[in-house]
C-alpha cells in the first residue's frame, strides 16, 4: 500500500521527532513523526507563512491542512483572545497536533479530522491559513482556493504559501480569478505568501 501524508492513514510504525523553534518571539516545542509533512524540521514555506501570516486578536481562524500543528498555534498564540480550528485528513497529524496544543499550553484552539473544509462545514473564518500539499496534487489546491469564498467573513483573507515557480503562480493566478484580487507579501528562497481578501 503506498501511504502519503494527505492521507488518513499512515504506517503503523512512527519514528518521533522533537523540534525547538522559535516563532514570532514565542518559543515553541512540538512533536513530530514520520508520516506527516516535514517531520524532521519546520519546511522554509511554512515558516515563511508563520513569519508573515495577518493575524490580529479576536479572530476565527482555520489552519487548513494543519499537520502537527505549527501554524494554527502560532496563530492562536498571536490572538489570544480569538480561536483556532486546525484541519487535517491525516490521522496522525491530528494525533500530533491535538498533543502539541497541550505541551504548548494552546487552550484557544482545537484539532477536527477530516478532508479539506467538511469539517467546518458551515463555519465562516476571519482568516484561512494553508501551506497546501501541492504534492497532493494541483486539484486538491484548487479545491482549497475555489471553496474558500464559502468559509470567510466579508472582508476574510486566504493566506496561502507555494513555491512560486512549482505550482505558486497557478495558485496566485487562481486566487485573482476567485476573489478579483491578490497580493505577494513575503518572498525567501523561492516561495511567496499570497494573500486574497474577500470583497
Amino acid at each position: 500500500m503506498n501511504y502519503h501524508y494527505f492521507s488518513p492513514n499512515q504506517p503503523p510504525t512512527h519514528k518521533y521527532y522533537t523540534i525547538k523553534v522559535n516563532l514570532r518571539g514565542y518559543e515553541i516545542i512540538l512533536i513530530s513523526s514520520s508520516g506527516v509533512f516535514s517531520a524532521r524540521y519546520i519546511d522554509k514555506g511554512t515558516r515563511l507563512l508563520i513569519e508573515n501570516m495577518i493575524i490580529e486578536d479576536k479572530w476565527y481562524i482555520l489552519d487548513l491542512g494543519t499537520g502537527y500543528g505549527v501554524i494554527g498555534i502560532v496563530a492562536a498564540k498571536l490572538a489570544p483572545n480569538g480561536f483556532v480550528v486546525m484541519t487535517d485528513i491525516n490521522k496522525q497529524a491530528i494525533r500530533l497536533a491535538k498533543l502539541n496544543l497541550q505541551i504548548n499550553n494552546v487552550s484557544n484552539a482545537k484539532v477536527l479530522w477530516g478532508n479539506l473544509y467538511e469539517p467546518v462545514n458551515n463555519k465562516k473564518f476571519d482568516t484561512i491559513l494553508t501551506n497546501p500539499p501541492i504534492s497532493a496534487g494541483m486539484e486538491v489546491c484548487k479545491q482549497i482556493i475555489k471553496q474558500a469564498p464559502e468559509h470567510l467573513k466579508r472582508n476574510g483573507l486566504l493566506q496561502i504559501v507555494a513555491r512560486h515557480h512549482k505550482g505558486g503562480r497557478r495558485l496566485m493566478n487562481l486566487m485573482e480569478e476567485v476573489f478579483g484580487n491578490v497580493e505577494i507579501i513575503a518572498s525567501k528562497g523561492g516561495y511567496r505568501v499570497y494573500i486574497s481578501r474577500l470583497k
